[in-house]
């Protein structure tokens, strides 16, 4: 008999959404599963909705308490798991058919700890695919753990998303979420693959990523600065268990760094008395030398480096004119995602 996988999804006020995914589930061509729907004291009728879906299908488990917020959800659902694999679903994203069919197919024929699929960004009326890295028809791609913690550090072919992955439970049970923050998958995912000795890519979409104007990631504030509270809590770890990576970890946060800093700016009323902004620039100026040596082969990012240590405005015209440029052409436009019409 094949494995059992059982199926995290955390609910909050997504009764639009919620029937799409629970569907996308059950619908699976790979039938045997654990369906735990955690109802995060969500105010509309999504504990109504998964209630229905457990009365109708013996697979799900519909489970109810307070508020907590996605980590807290996700942490509750895991200590109801008892399937070999487990995955995680957000509950407004859904999975095609054969997601979780090819993925154990996948774990079990190369004896992965964790399988990722590639994925869309879905839009109400088209799709976007990221071909910048591997094009749709790759064969499957095996990572040892060094190339692992190296590809998650640079975060373009390994996304830090917990969503999209099969996971061994056995790798991740006794490692939480860190709650109460936004992209809590950035402090959990570094401790769960410096455990992993084979992972596979799969260069086909599989998980369609809902894009919602009113998500929790949709509107800027200043809650988006924890992205660079756990990439500094990562390069922690990095320079304990993976010192040939610091430099790369120190580019990953310089970029994000400056990014949130233009971010910032613009959203100006987030930080009138510019304390966030402040504490983005002590960090860069406290460890510019390292970080200068990081960027040493990034021309862009070398450039942004030594204009914002100059004068953070600088950077900030720099940005501006990049954008400018790019709008009237004298710059290319930088490669972007590949885009399918939904019929």
């Amino acid at each position: 008999m094949l494995p059992k996988v059982s199926i995290v999804v955390p609910v909050y006020k997504v009764e639009r959404y919620l029937n799409k995914c629970i569907d996308s589930i059950l619908n699976q061509s790979y039938t045997n599963l654990e369906i735990i729907l955690v109802n995060d004291g969500s105010p509309d009728t999504c504990g109504e909705i998964i209630n229905k879906y457990e009365k109708r299908d013996l697979r799900v488990k519909a489970f109810h308490k307070k508020n907590g917020g996605l980590s807290d959800a996700r942490n509750y659902g895991m200590q109801f798991v008892t399937g070999v694999f487990s995955i995680f679903v957000d509950s407004d994203d859904w999975l095609h058919t054969s997601f979780i069919h090819k993925l154990v197919e996948t774990s079990l024929k190369y004896k992965a700890d964790i399988v990722q699929s590639a994925f869309y960004y879905a839009f109400e009326d088209y799709l976007l695919y990221d071909d910048r890295y591997y094009a749709m028809n790759t064969p499957a791609i095996k990572l040892d753990n060094k190339t692992l913690m190296t590809e998650l550090v640079i975060n373009k072919k390994v996304k830090n998303f917990a969503w999209g992955k099969l996971y061994k439970t056995e790798l991740i049970r006794d490692i939480p979420f860190e709650k109460n923050v936004l992209f809590e998958d950035v402090f959990w995912a570094h401790k769960v693959m410096s455990r992993v000795n084979s992972y596979i890519i799969l260069s086909e979409p599989l998980y369609y990523y809902y894009q919602r104007h009113d998500s929790i990631v949709a509107s800027y504030t200043a809650k988006n600065l924890d992205i660079i509270k756990g990439l500094k809590e990562r390069h922690l770890f990095i320079q304990e268990y993976y010192k040939e990576l610091t430099f790369e970890s120190y580019k990953t946060i310089l970029e994000t760094s400056l990014n949130h800093y233009y971010l910032l700016v613009i959203n100006r009323m987030i930080d009138i008395n510019g304390n966030l902004r402040g504490e983005i620039q002590s960090y860069i100026n406290e460890n510019y030398y390292d970080m200068k040596k990081a960027v040493n082969n990034n021309k862009i990012l070398k450039i942004q480096l030594s204009l914002f240590m100059l004068n953070p405005y600088a950077y900030i015209l720099f940005i501006l004119g990049e954008k400018v440029f790019r709008k009237v052409r004298i710059l290319p436009k930088p490669k972007g995602l590949k885009r399918e019409e939904v019929n």
